[in-house]
């Protein structure tokens, strides 16, 4: 009956221990504050016309406490709540921004994507009495990117002598041939383009010699540039080597691209890639046609934009027009 008594106390003991690590887990967690991810829209019918709000100011409260955040370019805000609230309680979601109504949710904690839907101000009344729209029409985005082209400069030929004698034993004495047993001998080479050139299709052979009998030892032919080196092991008679390469003199110059953005609503989309430059957009307003610069500050008198960087690097504009404007 005594390992009956153990056997029943190891559980007890167990029972407790187990008992007091999920209740220690679960206070833990409770302690740690909940983060709730959501995304501002434009409220429309037509999905392609509920555009993402940037900037929008949001507060949820759960009666005790009140927390903030701010959307950003795509839309999307996280919203760190207080320290032991509990999933299933009721929150309060205040989404505010000065060109669309404010919008109020009674939601609940969860780990849900909270997706808020604001009613434009000016979607009503974007016309002023007596003073009808500005007409903007043929709008296209111009950016420059950089543009390397080559010109052919020539070619470049040298040879040269990895000098040895064959059948010495090497006996320890560095160098020695790939096995160890025979004497070798080291040569290297090198190539200058010239001041402003590069090599392309760096090459290097034996010509001469008892080729089988050397191994190339290092060598940066494949990366280009202005110098390329060789080095060479030779354990047989005198060998020769020939390097070869092309010459090119790299020139960089801007090119300027256009694209045609998408326009959905009173809102024109499009995206950039990594090394673009000097955005800018080319409109007709009320038929004059002008060239609007975006400059760091993404500034147009007659839009309000925002950009995104994508994990590519690749750059997601949308430009809302202000009211008072519409596109033809």
């Amino acid at each position: 009956m005594i390992w009956k008594r153990k056997v029943a106390i190891w559980a007890f003991t167990i029972a407790t221990i187990a008992g007091g690590v999920a209740a220690i887990s679960i206070a833990i967690h409770r302690a740690q504050p909940i983060t709730i991810r959501g995304a501002v829209l434009s409220a429309d019918d037509d999905p392609q016309k509920q555009l993402p709000i940037a900037d929008v100011q949001i507060t949820g409260t759960d009666g005790s406490a009140v927390s903030s955040s701010k959307s950003d370019a795509s839309g999307f805000f996280t919203l760190t709540l207080r320290r032991g609230l509990r999933r299933r309680q009721p929150l309060m979601l205040r989404f505010r921004h000065p060109d669309y109504k404010p919008l109020d949710l009674n939601e609940f904690v969860s780990d849900e994507i909270y997706i808020a839907r604001m009613v434009p101000l000016h979607r009503a009344a974007h016309v002023s009495v007596g003073h009808p729209d500005i007409g903007i029409s043929n709008v296209r985005v111009r950016y420059s990117v950089k543009a390397t082209t080559e010109a052919d400069v020539g070619s470049a030929v040298k040879t040269f002598e990895v000098v040895n004698t064959g059948n010495v034993l090497c006996k320890g004495h560095h160098p020695c041939s790939p096995d160890g047993k025979w004497k070798a001998a080291l040569a290297s080479a090198s190539l200058d383009a010239g001041e402003g050139n590069q090599f392309r299709n760096a090459r290097v052979s034996c010509i001469a010699g008892p080729c089988p009998f050397s191994k190339v030892e290092f060598e940066d032919l494949s990366r280009g540039g202005r110098r390329v080196n060789v080095s060479v092991r030779n354990w047989s008679d005198t060998t020769t080597f020939l390097m070869e390469a092309e010459v090119v003199h790299p020139m960089v110059s801007d090119l300027v691209r256009e694209s045609y953005p998408v326009i959905f609503g009173r809102a024109l989309n499009f995206s950039l890639p990594p090394l673009a430059e000097g955005p800018s957009i080319e409109a007709e307003v009320n038929g004059e046609s002008i060239v609007f610069p975006l400059g760091p500050d993404l500034f147009l008198s007659w839009a309000d934009c925002h950009v995104r960087v994508d994990t590519d690097q690749a750059r997601a504009y949308r430009c809302e027009l202000k009211p008072g404007y519409r596109f033809q």
